[in-house]
């Protein structure tokens, strides 16, 4: 069983950036896809970024292409998302991710074994 713990979240002004961070316990973290996905009130959970298990490939939606950069530090049991340029269609609550299977790269939610709790992103105008 793997725990993911996420942290970083906050206000901030659009065009300012964050920096959020997933320290995982439990299973064998550096075999695993990692990723982030988001969810704004009153929308569909919405995938972010993912990279694979040597941090090797990393995926972005095209919403975030360019300006949001994840990387992994597998020594560290951690997940990062370089958030820069923010905008307010940014603000949502931000989900770390974990698939058991690492040579699956999904944009599908419900294909990731393990989620954390969530940290909230506000951007504002």
């Amino acid at each position: 069983q793997v725990h993911l713990v996420e942290s970083g979240g906050g206000l901030v002004q659009a065009g300012g950036s964050l920096r959020l961070s997933c320290i995982a316990s439990g299973g064998t973290f550096n075999t695993y896809t990692l990723g982030w996905f988001r969810q704004a009130p009153g929308k569909e959970r919405e995938f972010v970024a993912a990279i694979s298990w040597t941090g090797g490939s990393t995926f972005y939606s095209d919403s975030v292409k360019g300006r949001f950069t994840i990387s992994r530090d597998n020594g560290k049991n951690a997940l990062y998302l370089d958030m820069n340029s923010l905008k307010p269609e940014d603000t949502a609550v931000y989900y770390c991710v974990a698939d058991s299977d690492r040579y699956r790269w999904s944009r599908i939610y419900t294909e990731y074994d393990y989620w954390g709790q969530g940290t909230h992103v506000t951007v504002s105008s």
